[in-house]
């Protein structure tokens, strides 16, 4: 396909204009090419701006007509500058306008010659969003409800306030869990959910936000450690478009997904993450993502609010660097973790049957 039916495409894609068989063949040819998926991306975050650029602009507008009729009523007085401090004044508040503008008409003009290839805008950092769930009233007296109908006893008293939640999953068959390390700030206490609807209470072994890691233990006698895991925390590198999936909790029950690499490094060519094309919401975070064999290759971490899944995933080779940190200042700490997978072999619906009850939600109390 060249260029100009490429850019036809991704546009009707976008706007709705496809019928159901074209939009899954579209689709489909999305999942199978990473080049047309990144191009899709980038056609969604160019309209994005070009939309926000027209918010700013019909704001500034509504400004000066505002000043302007106040000035003509007399009810602001304007300020007699001398004429080089009026435009220094000018281009301070007008510059980022004009930088905006500036950029569009760039990006414009890259995409009429199609030179799709050459644009590639750098994603601001505050376009990120952390997975990290809140907790919302209506869902801790739901999940109490579900609790009593089950007959399930709550390690959680009742009245504790449970702010936010989040996804960890088992590295170490003694208890340890591994999530991401924003799930837990300001953490007074920590209980974790089994998928079964037991709460156990954990602690925080050691948190790194320059990794966003953060490595827990359950700390209850009720706790009945498994023999061994069914999955391994892999070393290796994993390819462009390899097929993924995911367990965890954006809502009060496991939730599967699954989706494919679409970038071997994180936002910003970031190297200690990669980008997945998935669907994930806010729970997700510290959640797991295992590749075809039922390794764990990343844990979820962010996603791009201004474009469909977009998220990205710590690697699984930075979970073997944090333990071996933990481990030259507490030799004590003895925590194993295997990089071999069990389940390998098996269909992907046995594998999650397998993986599952390895899985935890997160709940953090604030106070």
């Amino acid at each position: 396909m060249d260029q100009a039916h490429l850019a036809e495409a991704v546009e009707r894609y976008l706007k709705g204009e496809m019928d159901s068989q074209e939009r899954h063949a579209f689709e489909e040819a999305r999942k199978n090419n990473a080049e047309l998926d990144q191009t899709v991306v980038e056609y969604q975050f160019f309209y994005d701006e070009m939309e926000r650029y027209g918010k700013v602009r019909r704001f500034k507008s509504n400004l000066y007509d505002t000043h302007h009729t106040l000035q003509e009523n007399g009810q602001i007085k304007d300020l007699h500058l001398p004429a080089s401090a009026r435009i220094m004044n000018m281009w301070t508040k007008y510059r980022r306008v004009v930088a905006v503008a500036a950029s569009i008409a760039g990006i414009t003009a890259l995409l009429i010659s199609g030179m799709i290839s050459v644009f590639s805008p750098n994603r601001p950092i505050r376009d990120l969003e952390e997975l990290r769930r809140k907790v919302s009233n209506l869902e801790r007296q739901s999940s109490n409800q579900r609790a009593e109908i089950n007959t399930v006893k709550s390690k959680i008293a009742p009245g504790t306030d449970v702010k936010f939640g989040g996804t960890s999953f088992l590295i170490d068959p003694k208890g340890y869990l591994l999530t991401s390390a924003h799930v837990l700030n300001g953490a007074k206490k920590v209980y974790v959910q089994s998928n079964d609807g037991i709460d156990y209470l954990a602690e925080i072994v050691h948190q790194d936000e320059a990794s966003d890691l953060a490595i827990l233990r359950i700390n209850d006698e009720e706790f009945k450690s498994p023999r061994s895991l069914p999955y391994g925390i892999s070393r290796t590198r994993t390819e462009l478009a390899e097929p993924v999936f995911t367990l965890g909790y954006p809502k009060d029950e496991i939730v599967y997904n699954e989706g494919y690499l679409s970038a071997k490094s994180g936002l910003q060519g970031d190297t200690m993450s990669f980008q997945i094309t998935i669907a994930a919401n806010p729970g997700n975070s510290g959640g797991p993502v295992f590749n075809r064999n039922g390794e764990v290759i990343g844990i979820l971490s962010t996603r791009q609010a201004s474009a469909n899944g977009v998220v990205f995933a710590t690697k699984s080779k930075n979970i073997y660097s944090l333990i071996n940190a933990i481990k030259e200042d507490d030799s004590s700490l003895h925590i194993k973790v295997k990089s071999t997978s069990a389940i390998r072999s098996t269909s992907r619906a046995e594998q999650v049957k397998k993986v599952q009850d390895h899985i935890y939600m997160v709940k953090v109390v604030l106070s």
